[in-house]
């Protein structure tokens, strides 16, 4: 096993936990069961991210440059189903588990401000770096 596939290994499992409690706290907060997957699938996808490149980074190692990165070049690089209906559906993702990460005292109040806020700024820019929109062809 290469040093690199024992570093993702141990962070993945260090990440399961959270994943788990975030979905719980998903579930806590009411929201129907799939609502709760597909946001327990969009944070999975996001944790691949974090381990795709060095230095390889723990879900709750990661901020506002993270999102950034994730949502303007690698995911409309990486996901066929790159679309602005599924980058919407990341933007309330991530803005629900970096309000989970700051409730578990995961990170700190201002990483969960900084994440919303580079959200708020560069909304249309998330939503442009997505070459397909099934919006345009009426699905």
């Amino acid at each position: 096993m290469s040093d690199y596939d024992r570093k993702e290994k141990k962070i993945r499992s260090y990440n399961e936990p959270m994943l788990a409690e975030f979905e719980s706290w998903l579930e806590k907060s009411g929201l129907v069961s799939k609502t709760v997957k597909n946001h327990s699938v969009n944070i999975d996808f996001f944790a691949v991210f974090l381990t795709y490149y060095e230095p390889l980074r723990k879900l709750d190692e990661a901020d506002s440059s993270d999102v950034f990165g994730f949502l303007m070049d690698w995911y409309p690089r990486k996901a066929m189903w790159a679309s602005k209906s599924y980058t919407r559906a990341y933007m309330a993702t991530f803005r629900k588990f970096f309000k989970y990460l700051k409730e578990s005292n995961r990170i700190e109040g201002n990483i969960e401000e900084e994440v919303r806020e580079t959200l708020k700024e560069h909304k249309e820019g998330f939503l442009d770096a997505v070459a397909f929109d099934e919006e345009d062809y009426g699905w």
